[in-house]
């Protein structure tokens, strides 16, 4: 019996091939000897190739192949020539070892399948193998994973910009290490060769753009992957993994600008709207992210309306009496402190703040009520005229205060300080017409109380009283009576009125009457006009004289009553015309 042992180097296992009896016939087949390899890959997804390798010696059988086995000798593949050979992939066979085989054998062989074991191959008189070639597939480079940032930074600003907090995680895995700084196209700035290194960099002197730190692992020479600066990092070929990347965003220094506009005063808790209005963000403002600030006078954080609408729509009047500071912000990224309850002075980050506009919120002014009056004065009648009695009631609240006289159109004439300064202004020089009286209580800041501008038109926190009236009147006229005498008979029981009577001249004055009075100026009666008076029946009076009056006057007069004397006791602005006789005989 004749036994043949083929010696397999890699893994030290032996085919042995065994004939069944001495009389089989011997038949000489020769696998020749491998040349090349051996080689290793790295299973990255990458196509594993093998090339180079060659088949030497006296080749001698009907069959040949070559042969793909796992190290147990299990059969991956079976590729007729070098070429199929060179075209398989060993990248997907994963991580492990390959061996290579040749194989020359006759007819009749029997286990040479993909998934048969070559160490089965009978009968072993029909085959020969040769050496094998080492295929190791080793895992390929893991970079693992990048955290931290992304970072921002304001370029040019003078500030050293270094990155902080960076860590790999995973399980990276690779002879070589590095982290790699590009551009967003992918050129490499920068090696960094580990995290000491890579937190000295100062990207400050990079100007306005985008970074990207990346970590690698990879094997072999730096060189031959084409990992150098000035290259670029979409280039890389060889074996290598490399991270997510990290940004690192490099952006102009931001610019606020400045706030025009205010400052605002209001009165709070009177249930008005305190808005502000015409605030402008002034110069050339630079930053991504913007907003407007509400603080306290202590830096807190009130509100942060998004844009000027927002701001315009605040109503300060539910805040309270205190101060508000109104700010602009142009900002970077993502800011720390930029929120309600958070402290303005705490925020960190890239960011500009303006200048800040004063809100002050203050109790709301109450101005009282005005008692007194109405007052109505003889204009240019060369007699001083002076209000008096004028009384300021109620609980009035408010910084400043000033009694205001106006025109009816309002129209400001005169700003009397106090009660005394008032009652001392001399009406009488200005000429007829009508003026108001006001009290008014206000806050600092107020607009338009001046002379020879409109009270309408005040603008700021006050409170206006009520006015009281101040009539500069013409001097009354009460003209000349015309007709009579009237000489009747008492007690015969005649009507006896009288007719004729008419009113001469150019009466003036805004009211008027007829007075009935007895020879002693008792007032007997009031007709209103001269239908009334021609409707007085004389007969019922008695015997005696009566007096017939025409008067004009203005404002209230006292002494006009019934049973009062017209001689004695009428007291206002008039004018009495002549009298006539009325004779009850």
């Amino acid at each position: 019996m004749k036994k043949l042992i083929l010696g397999v180097i890699a893994l030290a296992f032996t085919f042995t091939f065994t004939s069944c009896n001495d009389d089989e016939e011997v038949v000489n087949t020769e696998a020749g000897t491998l040349n090349g390899g051996p080689f290793t890959f790295f299973v990255d997804g990458k196509v594993d190739n093998v090339s180079g390798v060659t088949v030497t010696g006296n080749i001698q059988g009907s069959n040949t192949s070559f042969i793909v086995t796992d190290d147990t000798g299990l059969i991956l593949g079976l590729p007729g020539d070098i070429t199929a050979l060179e075209g398989v992939n060993f990248d997907g066979a994963g991580v492990g070892k390959c061996y290579i085989w040749h194989i020359a054998y006759e007819d009749g062989l029997s286990g040479l399948e993909v998934g048969e074991n070559a160490n089965d191959l009978t009968p072993g008189n029909l085959f020969d193998l040769s050496n094998n070639i080492e295929v190791n597939r080793e895992g390929g480079p893991v970079a693992g994973t990048l955290t931290g940032g992304p970072f921002i930074f304001a370029a040019g600003d003078g500030n050293v910009d270094n990155v902080s907090g960076v860590a790999v995680t995973g399980s990276p895995e690779g002879s070589e290490s590095s982290f790699i700084v590009t551009d967003e196209a992918g050129m490499i700035l920068g090696l960094p060769g580990d995290i000491a290194t890579l937190e000295g960099v100062d990207f400050d002197g990079a100007g306005v753009g985008k970074c990207l730190i990346w970590y690698i692992r990879y094997e072999g020479s730096a060189v031959d992957l084409g990992l150098e600066m000035g290259k670029n990092a979409n280039d890389l070929n060889g074996v290598f993994s490399l991270s997510n990347s990290i940004d690192v965003d490099r952006v102009a220094p931001p610019v606020a600008g400045m706030l025009t506009g205010g400052p605002y005063q209001f009165g709070v808790g009177d249930g008005i709207a305190d808005n502000v209005s015409n605030v402008m963000v002034t110069g050339n403002p630079v930053g991504s992210k913007s907003s407007f600030i509400v603080t306290d006078d202590a830096g807190m954080i009130l509100g942060l309306p998004a844009d000027m609408t927002a701001l315009e729509g605040v109503d300060f009047d539910g805040a309270g009496v205190g101060k508000c500071l109104i700010w602009y912000i142009r900002y970077e990224g993502e800011l720390e402190g930029l929120a309600m309850g958070e402290n303005a002075n705490n925020i960190e980050g890239i960011f500009s703040l303006s200048n800040s506009i004063d809100v002050d919120r203050v109790t709301a002014p109450v101005a009282g009520m005005l008692t007194g009056g109405p007052f109505t004065f003889v204009a240019g009648d060369g007699m001083v005229d002076n209000v008096s009695g004028i009384a300021v009631t109620g609980s009035p609240v408010g910084t400043n205060r000033s009694f205001i006289v106006t025109d009816d159109a309002g129209m400001i004439l005169g700003l009397p300080g106090d009660m005394t300064a008032l009652q001392g202004v001399n009406f009488d020089g200005a000429g007829v017409g009508k003026c108001l009286i006001w009290y008014i209580r206000y806050e600092d800041g107020l607009e338009g109380l001046e002379m020879n501008k409109n009270a309408n038109d005040l603008k700021g926190v006050f409170a206006l009283s009520n006015s009281i009236d101040v009539d500069r009147v013409a001097q009354p006229e009460a003209g000349m009576l015309t007709g009579g005498p009237f000489n009747f008979t008492a007690g015969d029981g005649m009507v006896d009125n009288v007719s004729g009577v008419a009113v001469t001249g150019n009466p003036v004055g805004s009211k008027s009457s007829f007075i009935v009075t007895d020879d002693a100026g008792m007032i007997l009666g009031l007709p209103g006009d001269m239908t009334a008076l021609e409707g007085v029946n004389f007969d019922g009076a008695g015997v005696g004289k009566c007096l017939i009056w025409y008067i004009r006057y203005e404002g209230d007069l006292e002494g006009l009553e019934v049973g009062k004397n017209a001689s004695t006791d009428l007291n206002g602005i008039f004018d009495l015309s002549n009298s006539i006789d009325v004779n009850r005989n």
